[in-house]
């Protein structure tokens, strides 16, 4: 216990130097993780030198790794995204497989061996993919809908990878009796375990809850996670199955968000000490003296899958410039593929140089990631700018249009935004046509008759085949900010007066794309901050006119007088100190009240109690702002305007007697 202790302390240390600096360099913490270990593990600086301890403790990261991995895997997010996940992953798992398989085979390498460094190569980083991208608000962008696909299919595919380890290794007998024997149980196994616990834990937990109690809540679903791992592992399965079916139960129960946020710190913890565990088996010696070989791998490999799920991408129907980004995406090695090589290890799959030339070329490739996605949207860019100067030249000359469309509305992107935008373009009777990206909403749409086309329009033809010349109207709903610019562009080359309305996530934006040509910009943080200071000041009484006003100062002055507003009439302090607590108060009118059968105007509120009535309700009739030959009745009730210490006075007034 004291040697754990030591070496957690020492982990715990140096992870804050080092994930400080990865912060201020814009590498992931994961990296962070993994250089700690290789630092200062036995095989370098040595500060950490009992590493068997530090790898008792990340067996429980890999176990919370794979709970969370099986929690945040919905039902309702694979129907949505069927096609791509199951097609797309499906395609770039396999061919990555069968590429690393015979890329191995060819250097002499065993075919189980091979097979299985096919299984490391084809899976990437969830974490810090997922990440990066929602950082970048890339998530919701054609590239970042197709990245998140593969990534679900790719954790789907962990399990049976995890499974077929000892089959590769020879431990479990290959011929047909034997497979068919195992599969069996295994299956067998599964289901008993998951029936059990999908009676029993929504039971336990709906009773748990009902307690009300954090600390138990927390507690079960802890027990929950490692007692289902240990069941399976008792029974001749490993402990990341159990975990990951354990995941899968809670995740499907109404207390799965609560039970996520109480287990992400325990596993954020105990995963930082598997992937220090990880880095501190590289053998630092053995990096520099291979230093070239390590680099020649860690591009090869990153290349091959790159290509791999770019093409995935391009098989879905998706054009050039999202198909690169996805491929820059998803082409390092992934974290989980750390817990499949040591297991690869264990069963012999894995030579100590290769496991070794494996870790090396996997922490470079993670490495590498932020910067390939920060650089994914620019060579996208450089790649359409080669071919779009030479493509407008050829729209110029050719009018592919549409003869029938003119003085018409173009709207790029069928999202949330664009859905809105077609549908008060019907109802207004405003002739419209919709650019799709994703070729299932195009399909999907189109059979409902609505006016939509599958392209890419930052291809100036696919604009020109939508009469852009003849267009009035240009709107860019679209969450890829780089399309957006070169859309922009395109379109303002190819029609001087179209009017082009761009939505954009950031006022930093906003610059850009008026220099590009774009008409409006509408930028969606200060359209919400718009939204949320309205309804906040309405609620300290700040006279409409004046919130009116500032709103369209804002608008007016492109969102930069946000920064810079002045109230008519004061601060919010000073309207506080006129008005200090004025609040809405609402009495039952009872029968027997003085006020029962009395107008408002012979009940003299305001004079006598200082109230003013707004509002009463009469059943289910409400009766705005009365006026003063409203009579009074019992059974209703009245809604006034007044200081709270004014309304404790008058509550006398409403009541019997």
């Amino acid at each position: 216990m004291e040697e754990i202790l030591h070496e957690f302390v020492i982990i715990a240390l140096l992870s804050i130097l080092v994930i400080y600096a990865c912060h201020k360099i814009k590498v992931p913490p994961i990296v962070g993780f993994l250089i700690t270990g290789a630092l200062f593990g036995p095989s370098a600086l040595g500060l950490v030198k009992e590493a068997h301890a530090v790898e008792t403790l990340s067996e429980i990261g890999v176990v919370f790794l794979l709970f969370s991995i099986g929690m945040e895997l919905s039902i309702s997010e694979l129907i949505r995204l069927k096609k791509p996940v199951f097609l797309g992953g499906t395609f770039q798992v396999a061919i990555t497989i069968a590429a690393f398989c015979l890329l191995s085979t060819g250097m002499g390498i065993p075919f189980n061996s091979a097979l299985f460094i096919g299984f490391l190569m084809a899976l990437s980083s969830t974490a810090i993919v997922l990440k990066i991208m929602q950082q970048r608000a890339q998530i919701e962008s054609p590239a970042g809908r197709i990245s998140l696909s593969i990534l679900i299919y790719q954790d789907l595919v962990i399990v049976p990878m995890m499974l077929a380890v000892p089959l590769l290794a020879g431990a479990t007998q290959a011929d047909a009796a034997s497979l068919l024997l195992t599969a069996g149980r295994t299956l067998s196994i599964i289901g008993i375990i998951f029936l059990l616990a999908r009676k029993g834990v929504p039971w336990i937990l709906r009773r748990i809850v009902g307690t009300r109690s954090r600390e138990l809540f927390l507690i079960s679903v802890i027990g929950i996670c490692l007692g289902t791992a240990y069941l399976t592992f008792l029974l001749g399965l490993s402990l990341s199955l159990g975990a990951f079916m354990a995941g899968l139960v809670v995740a499907e129960s109404e207390y799965s968000h609560s039970a996520l946020e109480g287990i992400l710190p325990f596993r954020d913890v105990f995963t930082s000490v598997f992937f220090v565990s990880v880095g501190m088996l590289l053998d630092m010696t053995f990096f520099f003296s291979h230093i070239g070989e390590v680099a020649a791998i860690t591009l090869l490999a990153m290349t091959i899958k790159g290509i791999i799920a770019g093409s995935g991408a391009l098989l879905l129907g998706y054009p050039a410039r999202p198909a690169i980004i996805v491929g820059m995406a998803i082409c390092q090695v992934g974290e989980f593929s750390f817990v499949l090589a040591k297991a690869g290890l264990d069963h012999s799959l894995l030579s100590r140089e290769h496991y070794q030339f494996f870790l090396a070329a996997s922490i470079l490739s993670m490495a590498a990631t932020p910067f390939l996605l920060s650089a994914g949207p620019a060579v996208a860019e450089l790649w359409e700018r080669r071919r779009r100067k030479p493509a407008i030249d050829e729209a110029e000359k050719n009018d592919e249009a549409d003869a029938t469309l003119s003085d018409h509305l173009i709207i790029i992107g069928y999202g949330v935004g664009g859905k809105f935008l077609a549908r008060a373009a019907r109802d207004a009777g405003i002739r419209h046509v919709i650019l799709e990206m994703n070729p299932d909403t195009v399909r999907q749409h189109a059979a409902r008759g609505e006016s939509i086309f599958h392209g890419d329009a930052t291809h100036p033809a696919i604009l020109q085949h939508l009469g852009i010349r003849t267009a009035r109207v240009l709107a860019i709903v679209i969450s890829d900010p780089t399309a957006v610019r070169g859309i922009t562009e395109i379109a303002r080359h190819l029609n001087k007066h179209v009017h082009i309305l761009v939505r954009t996530r950031f006022l930093s934006e906003i610059a850009a794309l008026k220099n590009l040509g774009a008409s409006d910009v509408i930028p969606e943080e200060f359209e919400t901050s718009i939204e949320i200071f309205t309804r906040v000041l309405s609620r300290y009484l700040v006279p409409r006119s004046d919130i009116q006003r500032v709103i369209r100062e804002v608008r007016a002055e492109n969102y930069e007088m946000l920064r810079n507003v002045e109230l008519r009439g004061g601060s919010i302090a000073a309207l506080q100190k006129n008005i200090p607590d004025f609040s809405v108060s609402v009495f039952f009118l009872e029968q027997n009240s003085s006020l029962d059968g009395m107008t408002l105007l012979d009940a003299e509120l305001r004079q006598k109690a200082n109230i003013t009535v707004i509002a009463v309700k009469r059943d289910e009739e409400i009766f705005a702002h009365p006026d003063g030959t409203f009579r009074l009745q019992s059974g209703d009730t009245v809604y006034v305007f007044s200081t709270s210490a004014d309304a404790d006075l008058a509550e006398a007034l409403f009541a019997a007697g």
